[in-house]
């Protein structure tokens, strides 16, 4: 799976689980202030991800690192060891 392929997977899941406007799902949009989740929607996020990407993610020390949507696609892709491809 390519970068772009993860990026689109991560976007279109949150779309679909917490109803975000696709325009909002810009790498700079911060999770809490430009996306309105709150700390028990990222619970949500993580189960999400889990699921749709087929990775565990629930134990690790990254996820208190992020910040905004880019932070998740970099953690995701890092974490997946995905190949950098456009």
């Amino acid at each position: 799976m390519t970068d772009r392929e993860i990026i689109s997977l991560i976007n279109d899941s949150l779309i679909e689980e917490f109803e975000l406007e696709e325009s909002a799902m810009a790498p700079e949009a911060e999770i809490f202030a430009d996306l309105g989740l709150d700390s028990l929607d990222i619970v949500d996020m993580v189960v999400v991800l889990e699921s749709a990407l087929k990775i565990k993610i629930r134990d690790d020390a990254g996820l208190r690192e992020i910040r905004t949507l880019g932070d998740i696609h970099r953690f995701v892709i890092a974490k997946l060891g995905a190949p950098a491809a456009e």
